[in-house]
């Protein structure tokens, strides 16, 4: 190598400067150049010139006495230090260069034989192999001698001790190495050792002391680029001179002959070789400044399944001590191996797998072309608000209602999701999936903790992920959640829970707060999440991590060996309103009993957890109802109750249970009347129908009542003083419409026909009827109505054009028909018969053609007056059935023969009728037909008079429909027992007699 490219020249007589990098033996250094980048400087390795060190011992021998000990004086004297050098000469046969070293201003040589760890050489094998200072070398040797210094020394049995008991893997026999018995003895202490040689970057053979067991250490946790293989079989630094004669002179060594599997190996190996990786030469030069030849610290870890030592690398630098795979992966020289690393410490791993992400991140040497991965999740930047815990959804998102909203806007409440955590899954009812081990604690965890507090939120990153839970890049089938730190602004709770406290940083100023993520990590109710390359995660990564290690160590939750706590709830919102009854008793056993809000159903609806009973119920305010779904003020009713209770610790007295399984009692939380609260806010009515007197604070409900009607809020915005304002159902469901009528046909089972009283089309058709002249009877040819023509008609019930059926209802002299049927072809006669229906009255008879006149197109469009109706939730025999005839009778007397002001709720409509126009064709109101003066159903009359049956339910009619239900069947009930007209014999019909197959028709041929 020329000197010049291998150190710094000191000056014109030749020499140089340099560092040393390592120590074969106690009389040969190896001297590297200055660094110019990464790229590993040139060395020269000097032997000292005249002098001879005692040789260590080669593969199968034995230590020459004192060679440790003068290998180790020099090592400790030289190594990694800079030194200026000069070659006095070289000796070409063995390619060996000879010179003076100098420490500063102290010559190494002299050093090394003034304590007596090497004898002089006084002549070489060629004129002028000789030391310049040879004079004061042979002096200074002899001194050592007369002292007894080094190798010189006299003491009785001083050279014995001096030689190494080596094992025989100090000897080149590593196959008798107990690597698995090494490990299992030192597992975890931190063992003294010199490193001899480095293979590659991560990979060293190392003396462990004092045993001085030579071997073969990968670094834990990570992996260097491969040094390939070479042509030849690998050399090491040798460590003594292959001369047998002193200092080089003389013939080289003759080495033993090859074996054939030798011969074999190697030429396999020259006919095989693969060039060092990129960077590999210099991450083995970056392992090699640091712990070749000198003293580290080796924490075994453990054993691959060849039997090598995987174990961690510590060496010294000042008073510190470094982490050789810490310092590579950081240096962008060495990746992160996960198998490997799982043999460490969390922390340990936890700081390699950042320091490998931030090399990454700037591009350093071997991922100089890296390309991250595609991601799903995206940062959240400047996203910091406070505001109040109003849900706990599971140990790892809440609900936060943000401060800076207005109170009751859809927007107020946001969802976080805790950044980098996974708690157990709640699961869900819906799909019959049950909660996680630890599910419901954790969510009980936060919930003591959270609910009601203000804590300060940092959204960090949003994530899309698929429907099923797990991550996705496609956009139909997938939802955004956001993810962020939130922090406790109280720690009165949270004292003993192990989470510390930490700052978040803001533009205006640092809010102090407890990790809520840490906290839940810590007490074992979640996991961290292990991020992919470049993906985003929290900004306290590390000390979620750290938490993560301390619930691990203490088999904290979901680490402990012990079985998890099992919880079994009875839901009776899902049970049947019989089982729901059936708990009553329980419930009631006292008073007061406290429960926990889980869930806002509605304004006044909710679910309850009932820990002493271990269930759930459905429950209801007693008398106070808010408005529904979809109706105005419902979604501030229900962000009213979820600020106030939701997932608080509340108390129930608990009064009855209604049909539908929900119990209906008062709630207290703390000592709120939570009903008085709603009151006074205007969003909910008291129903003092359903007895005043079973309310407990009665008299509290209905003053709040009254001070928001003082005040108009909410829904009595449009309230006047001293108007009557319905507490009845009515409030609860989508106002009806309720038409006042008159009856115009009865057809028979339970169909009719109705006309609506001061329906403004009456006097507009009145008004155009009166201008037509119709006493000319029709002339044959020129009038020719068919099938589908809207004429007028004369009634045949009185000979004349008056209507006399219902003088009542409409006095108009002429009668708007619509051709049923009429004879084929052209109008032969005046006595050609016509079938019509009066489509203002609901009637159909047949006429002659003299009975008919013709009608303007003006007034033909307008539609008829009369509706066809059908009485709602019963079923009226058909006049060809029994009782068919009498239930006609009884209803025509109860409206049509009546003078009775008859109102129609309409509860349905059927249109399966289409526009088929003809009597019992059409539209169908489904009513119910209110005796107005008797304030009592035409229904209920006709199932109380043994004229009609209910029809049979089904189990999805909404709930207004199933009262309505219960109700009438109060009325049958009672015709049933009183044996009237259907029911004289009994039950008159089987429960399928509504479903039962039709009649097949016989088979066979005609």
């Amino acid at each position: 190598m020329a000197s010049s490219s291998s150190s710094t020249v000191a000056g014109a007589s030749g020499w140089l400067r340099g560092k040393v990098k390592a120590v074969p033996s106690g009389d040969c250094l190896v001297i590297m150049g200055n660094s110019k980048g990464d790229s590993p400087p040139p060395e020269r390795t000097i032997t000292l010139s005249s002098l001879i060190a005692p040789r260590l011992a080669r593969r199968g021998g034995v230590d020459e006495p004192f060679a440790w000990d003068s290998r180790e004086y020099l090592r400790k004297l030289c190594i990694g230090k800079e030194v200026t050098f000069k070659v006095d000469y070289t000796v070409p046969s063995i390619g060996r260069e000879f010179g003076s070293v100098f420490l500063g201003v102290k010559s190494v040589s002299m050093l090394v034989v003034s304590e007596g760890w090497a004898r002089v050489r006084e002549t070489g094998q060629q004129k002028g192999e000789v030391s310049p200072v040879l004079a004061d070398l042979l002096r200074l040797e002899e001194q050592a001698k007369q002292q007894c210094l080094g190798r010189w020394s006299k003491a009785p049995g001083a050279s014995e001790l001096s030689i190494r008991n080596l094992p025989p893997s100090a000897i080149g026999d590593p196959s008798n190495l107990d690597a698995m018995g090494l490990l299992n003895a030192n597992k975890g202490r931190a063992m003294q050792g010199i490193v001899e040689q480095v293979r590659d970057g991560s990979t060293i053979r190392v003396y462990l002391l004092p045993e001085f067991q030579f071997v073969q250490v990968f670094v834990a946790g990570i992996q260097a680029p491969s040094m390939g293989r070479r042509a030849a079989v690998e050399t090491t630094i040798e460590t003594e001179p292959v001369s047998d004669e002193p200092n080089g002179e003389g013939s080289a060594e003759t080495r033993p002959a090859l074996t054939s599997a030798q011969r074999l190996a190697a030429s396999t190996a020259s006919s095989n070789e693969v060039s060092p990786d990129p960077f590999g030469k210099e991450a083995k030069h970056f392992t090699e400044i640091r712990v070749l030849h000198r003293e580290v610290r080796i924490v075994l870890e453990g054993v691959d399944k060849f039997g090598n030592l995987i174990g961690s690398v510590y060496y010294p630098e000042g008073e510190s001590a470094k982490d050789l795979a810490l310092e590579l992966v950081e240096s962008g020289l060495a990746k992160y191996l996960e198998w490997s690393a799982s043999m460490m410490e969390e922390d340990a791993k936890r700081r390699l797998k950042s320091a490998e992400l931030q090399a990454k991140k700037n591009r350093l040497r071997i991922w100089t072309n890296y390309v991250p991965p595609a991601t799903n999740s995206k940062a959240i930047h400047d996203q910091n608000f406070t505001g109040k815990v109003v849900e706990v959804v599971s140990g790892d998102c809440i609900i936060v209602a943000d401060d800076s909203l207005p109170f009751g806007s859809p927007s107020a409440e946001r969802r976080v999701n805790l950044s980098s955590i996974r708690c157990p899954k709640m699961g869900n009812p819906r799909r019959d999936e049950k909660p996680a081990p630890y599910a419901r604690e954790a969510r009980e965890f936060l919930r003591t903790r959270l609910i009601g507090q203000q804590v300060n939120v940092s959204m960090e990153y949003s994530r899309k992920v698929g429907l099923a839970d797990g991550p996705t890049t496609a956009s139909a089938d997938s939802r955004v959640m956001d993810f962020g730190s939130v922090f406790l602004v109280s720690s009165t709770k949270v004292e003993a829970d192990g989470a510390s406290t930490l700052a978040i940083p803001t533009v205006e100023s640092q809010h102090a707060g407890v990790n809520v993520g840490e906290l839940v990590v810590a007490r074992g109710f979640g996991t961290v999440i292990r991020h992919r390359d470049f993906e985003e995660r929290s900004n306290y990564y590390d000390a979620l991590l750290a938490a993560e290690s301390r619930a691990i160590a203490g088999r904290k939750g979901i680490h402990s060996a012990k079985d998890p706590p099992v919880m079994h709830i009875t839901d009776l919102l899902t049970a049947s309103a019989k089982k729901a009854k059936d708990f009553l008793p329980f419930l009631q056993r006292v008073r007061r009993m406290p429960a926990i809000v889980e869930y806002v159903l509605s304004g006044h609806r909710f679910k309850l957890l009932i820990p002493k009973e271990t269930c759930s119920i459905a429950f209801s305010f007693s008398g106070v109802r808010c408005p529904g779904r979809d109706e105005p003020f419902s979604d501030e009713a229900i962000a009213l109750m979820r600020r106030k209770i939701m997932q608080r610790d509340v108390e129930i007295e608990v009064e009855t249970v209604d049909r539908t399984g929900t119990f209906l009692g008062s709630l207290w939380e703390g000592k709120t009347n939570v009903a008085v609260t709603l009151l006074e806010a205007g969003l909910a009515k008291l129903q003092t129908s359903f007895g005043s007197d079973r309310i407990p604070d009665a008299h509290l409900l209905a003053q709040a009542e009254q001070s928001a009607k003082r005040q108009k809020l909410k829904i009595w915005e449009n309230y006047v003083e001293g108007e009557e304002v319905s507490n009845g159902s009515a409030t609860d469901s989508k106002q009806k419409e309720v038409l006042k009528v008159v009856v115009t046909e009865i057809l028979g089972g339970g169909r009719f026909y109705v006309q609506t009283i001061e329906d403004q089309r009456v006097a507009s058709i009145q008004q155009q009827l009166a201008s037509l002249n119709l006493q000319e009877a029709p002339v044959i040819g020129a009038f020719n109505p068919k099938k589908g023509d809207i004429v007028l008609a004369q009634f045949s019930a009185d000979n004349s054009w008056n209507r006399t059926m219902l003088p009542l209802v409409l006095e108009m002299p002429n009668i708007v028909i619509w051709i049923v049927n009429a004879p084929r072809g052209a109008v032969e006669s005046p006595e050609d018969k016509f079938e019509v229906f009066y489509i203002d009255y609901g009637n159909q008879e047949i006429i002659p053609y003299s009975q008919l006149r013709p009608l303007d197109a003006s007034v033909s469009s307008a539609p008829g007056l009369a509706q066809l109706c059908s009485l709602a939730y019963i079923k009226v025999p058909s006049l060809n059935e029994d009782f068919g005839h009498e239930a006609a009778e009884y209803f025509s007397d109860m409206t049509l023969n009546s003078s009775k002001e008859l109102r129609a709720v309409i509860e349905d409509k059927d249109a399966s009728g289409g526009k088929v126009k003809g009597q019992g064709t059409g539209t169908v109101l489904i009513v119910t037909l209110i005796d107005v003066e008797a304030e009592s159903s035409i229904n209920a009359a006709m199932l109380k008079e043994g004229l009609a049956t209910v029809e049979k339910r089904k189990r999805w009619d909404p709930k207004e429909k199933q009262i309505a239900f219960e109700n009438l069947e109060k009325f049958q009930a009672e015709a049933r027992l009183n044996r009237l007209r259907m029911w004289q014999y009994g039950d008159i019909q089987s429960d399928d007699e509504d479903t039962a197959p039709p009649v097949r028709k016989a088979g066979g041929r005609r």
